[in-house]
Parts: C-alpha cells; sequence; structure tokens
C-alpha cells in the first residue's frame, strides 16, 4: 500500500466568477493514504485547510447527488462533477473534470488492499 498524491486543476465556482472556457482553473491536490486513513480522501484547495471525506462519498457523488457532513458532490454534465465545502467561514464550490476524480479514484482502489478493490468495478461503468 503506497501513498496516492494527484495534483489537478479544477474551478473555483463564486456568484460573481462563474467559470467560462478559457478562465484560469487553479491547482488543486487531491490525496490518499491507506495507512493512515483508508476510507477516506483529502483535497487541498488552494488558501484553505485539508478537507478529509469518504472515498464513497466522492465515488457516489460521481453518479448521482450525495452529501455527508460538511462536503456535497454532484455530477454537472456528462464531463464535470462539483464539489462543495462547507465551513464556519462560507462555502467552496469546485468545478473538477470527471475523468480527473475518476483517475484518482481509480488509483486509491490500486493502492487499497485486494477485499476494497471490489468497489473499483464500479468506477469502470
Amino acid at each position: 500500500m503506497s501513498l496516492v498524491e494527484q495534483y489537478a486543476r479544477a474551478h473555483i465556482v463564486t456568484d460573481a466568477d462563474i467559470p467560462q472556457e478559457g478562465d484560469e482553473a487553479v491547482p488543486v491536490i487531491l490525496r490518499y493514504d491507506p495507512e493512515t486513513d483508508p476510507r477516506s480522501v483529502r483535497v487541498r484547495l488552494p488558501g484553505s485547510p485539508e478537507w478529509t471525506f469518504p472515498r464513497s462519498l466522492l465515488e457516489q457523488g460521481l453518479r448521482a447527488p450525495a452529501g455527508s457532513g460538511e462536503v456535497r458532490v454532484w455530477p454537472c454534465g456528462r464531463v464535470q462533477a462539483v464539489v462543495e465545502f462547507h465551513s464556519g467561514e462560507g462555502v467552496s464550490v469546485v468545478q473538477f473534470e470527471m475523468k480527473t476524480l475518476l483517475r484518482f479514484l481509480r488509483r486509491t482502489y490500486l493502492a487499497t488492499p485486494a477485499p476494497s478493490r471490489e468497489s473499483a468495478t464500479h468506477l469502470q461503468q
């Protein structure tokens, strides 16, 4: 088992700044550490704390709206997904390309012991 760390680009969505084609994306770090917490993934946005939430929530949210605690995930069309983070300071809404999150999830299942890999078959559909 080994740490999975994936650097990605995403759009921070606000009322005043809805991403348009050509808008700049921000760097985001996606992490999974099966040694420390095999059921959770972590996301670090620029200028914010690292968010930790269930890996299953991310997987479910790519197919249909899902939420748990301070995190919500839902598909946005066929090629994008939205992750919403709630905190005492407000809400951060981040739009990812679906393929980026799917690639990350696949890598997390490859880094997990065999019994947990069964869920990875759902990601291939």
